[in-house]
């Protein structure tokens, strides 16, 4: 069985989840003001970065592809 997601699909998956979470990890900032959600910061800050890292991954291994196949 083959799996159904290709590595473009994946990075793109992750691209999306980690400006989400970039994004809400800066909205729930103190900067803004007062938030009533009770959601660990750091720990989400540390996910979205953890997302990036792997996007890039998968970006670094697309081109690692392209330029051995050349």
């Amino acid at each position: 069985m083959q799996f159904p997601l290709a590595l473009w699909d994946v990075s793109l998956l992750l691209a999306v989840a980690a400006i989400i979470l970039l994004t809400t990890s800066e909205i729930l900032s103190n900067y803004y003001g007062k938030i009533s959600i009770q959601i660990n910061r750091k720990r989400l800050r540390n996910a979205a970065l953890a997302f990036s890292v792997l996007f890039l991954a998968t970006v670094a291994i697309r081109i690692a592809g392209i330029i051995i196949s050349r």
